[in-house]
């Protein structure tokens, strides 16, 4: 049985360990310039350049194509994208997934909506291989991981909104006042898979107090946490100190985003998943 996992690049993975993988590219565009969200993207100079652009900017999915491509020629595959309300990644996997079992109607495909982003989709991912790794049957493995997507919560801190602004995601006048004011805007992936502002925090510092008071207000009692970041792991990793000197023994791991998460979140920004009772 042949069994492969498959992520739209938001998933902030482009390899995994434990089974066959891959990551679908998304892709960022701004004004005459297109970047590919795959292990060849320079995300140094992406950054860079967004940060110095004041054009419109926009994000494109992964086409049908692709994905039936990336199926392969397995009997069975798992696919996580991002939240259908931020992509028409879900709805592309969902058409190659309907299309790829007409061809081969002995074969399954399973398409998780995350409703989220980045690190939450690594946390179902890792969820799937472990279900995988128990040896259970199709129907099992998604209804588990299904049960299991109601653990978990992201949130977030932001330093820029400029690209938001840009995508027409948040109003010009929103994001001036918190550059002007230096205010990190802390928020959520909310249940229906949008971003939803919760907070703010005045500075850097503040930020790891602030996502933690989130995390323990809202069920975290020193589960798994996964975290992103945009080139700032000096924060990132300043957040686990916090967890862990309530939780020592929490399971923490930490990561760069792909190129579609820190097109988003902007340099500094980090994204935080975790599970909560």
């Amino acid at each position: 049985m042949k069994i492969k996992l498959v992520m739209d690049s938001s998933g902030d993975r482009y390899e995994f360990d434990g089974i066959d993988f891959q990551s679908v590219p998304m892709k960022i565009l701004a004004g005459n310039r297109e970047f590919v969200d795959n292990k060849d993207l320079d995300l140094a100079e992406m950054v860079d350049y967004l940060k110095n652009y004041t054009g419109k900017s926009s994000t494109a999915c992964p086409g049908v194509g692709e994905y039936l491509e990336s199926f392969g020629d397995y009997n069975i595959v798992y696919v996580v994208t991002i939240t259908s309300n931020l992509s028409g990644s879900y709805n592309s996997a969902k058409v190659a997934s309907e299309q790829y079992m007409e061809m081969y109607p002995e074969r399954k495909v399973y398409v998780f909506d995350s409703l989220s982003t980045g690190p939450e989709m690594v946390i179902l991912a890792e969820k799937i291989v472990e279900c995988v790794n128990k040896g259970m049957e199709f129907e099992e493995l998604v209804k588990c991981v299904l049960d299991y997507h109601e653990t978990i919560r992201l949130v977030y801190s932001l330093e820029s909104l400029r690209n938001l602004v840009n995508n027409g995601r948040v109003p010009a006048a929103v994001a001036k006042i918190a550059d002007v004011l230096s205010i990190r805007l802390i928020g959520i992936a909310s249940d229906e898979g949008t971003l939803k502002p919760t907070g703010k925090a005045r500075g850097e510092k503040k930020v790891p107090v602030e996502l933690f008071e989130y995390m323990t207000s809202h069920g975290y009692v020193g589960g798994r946490v996964r975290i992103s970041h945009c080139f700032n792991e000096t924060a990132a990793k300043k957040v686990e100190e916090t967890i862990r000197e309530t939780y020592p023994q929490a399971d923490i791991h930490i990561a760069r985003a792909n190129g579609l998460d820190c097109f988003y979140a902007e340099l500094g920004g980090l994204l935080v998943a975790y599970e909560h009772i």
